[in-house]
């Protein structure tokens, strides 16, 4: 995992930096982060086995309320951030088994194991394709609501094969063949869909 500025991590949690730097002093005296006034924050190994164990019953708990409870797949993000802190590793253990062990969440991001690892995930970003390349969408890693919602009014989620009709240069948008349709993308979205051209 690389590094982070605090300015940036105030942006995505949408609180002050003031809040963000005296939260990094509580995770610094625990050893959990490692502060470098120019480079930012980073985790520790001790901080990334805890992060990465969020992660899984973050999305553990994604994919109970969409596979069991038929929660919407734009809304499961939300409703596994409240859900994530409270649910013990055996809890975890339980829900892993009940589904069957899952490898990725409903996004397609992989879920880490009981100790912590993470398999490495194939894929590129869509917005490296060519015109004319087709591929399977694997996975949404920015799970922000509003974009999932679009995604799936375009019905790109995981799974789902597109092909690429036309890039337009410098940046510009591609047009994404999906089924019948096709929609414009902008580089910033294409750049946020996982797909894999092997799938």
């Amino acid at each position: 995992m690389g590094s982070a500025k605090t300015g940036d991590v105030a942006k995505i949690l949408g609180i002050t930096p003031g809040s963000v730097t005296n939260t990094l002093e509580v995770l610094e005296t625990k050893g959990l982060v490692v502060r470098d006034p120019y480079r930012g924050v980073k985790l520790t190994n001790s901080g990334r086995k805890i992060a990465l164990l969020v992660f899984r019953r973050h999305r553990l708990a994604e994919r109970l309320l969409t596979d069991v409870l038929h929660c919407n797949w734009t809304d499961s993000h939300d409703e596994a951030c409240k859900l994530e802190h409270a649910i013990s590793e055996p809890l975890a253990l339980s829900i892993e088994k009940t589904l069957g062990g899952p490898p990725v969440c409903p996004h397609g991001n992989p879920i880490p194991d009981e100790t912590g690892q993470i398999k490495p995930v194939n894929g590129q970003p869509l917005s490296e394709l060519r015109s004319g390349e087709s591929a399977i969408v694997t996975r949404i890693p920015d799970e922000n609501t509003s974009l999932l919602r679009y995604l799936l009014d375009l019905g790109m989620t995981p799974g789902t094969k597109i092909k690429v009709e036309e890039v337009a240069p410098f940046r510009g948008p591609m047009l994404v063949k999906v089924g019948a349709s096709s929609y414009p993308l902008g580089a910033d979205v294409a750049a946020g869909i996982y797909v894999s051209k092997n799938a």
